[in-house]
């Protein structure tokens, strides 16, 4: 599989699959939790929705080095899947935050110019399918 066949798969999957696990480094050890990606069309940098005054926030000022997991929709037996592994640096770019707004964001924010609401950006580095046939586990670095 070639790196556009990666990406490809990547955003096919992203648009299939929101919800992932994002791991950060807390004590030279990772911490995940569950959070909503979103991305620009033609492009592989991931953005999730946060507060400014989170953990996760502070651990990324820390060490912006994170690993994300999407995919696993059915029953987990086969599914496909993709690591991505990455940079993570926190972004308030207003035109950004206006077009990942959704009002599901309204139990944690004001709307879209809360100044508490941010985005997590995330530059992946390598990514690597998984269950994808035989020919799996693909990977890239970028």
């Amino acid at each position: 599989m070639n790196k556009q066949e990666m990406m490809d798969k990547l955003s096919n999957l992203l648009d299939e699959n929101r919800v992932g696990t994002l791991a950060t480094v807390v004590n030279q050890k990772p911490n995940s939790r569950y959070m909503t990606f979103f991305k620009k069309d033609g492009d592989i940098t991931l953005y999730t929705p946060t507060s400014i005054a989170t953990h996760k926030a502070d651990e990324i000022d820390e060490n912006g080095n994170v690993h994300i997991l999407l995919g696993y929709s059915g029953e987990g037996y086969g599914d496909n899947y993709v690591e991505v592994s990455g940079i993570a640096k926190i972004n308030d770019n207003q035109e950004l935050k206006n077009r990942f707004w959704n009002d599901h964001m309204s139990q944690w924010f004001n709307g879209p110019d809360d100044a508490n609401y941010v985005l997590l950006e995330i530059t992946p580095t390598h990514i690597k399918l998984m269950n994808e046939g035989k020919d799996t586990p693909t990977s890239i670095s970028l």
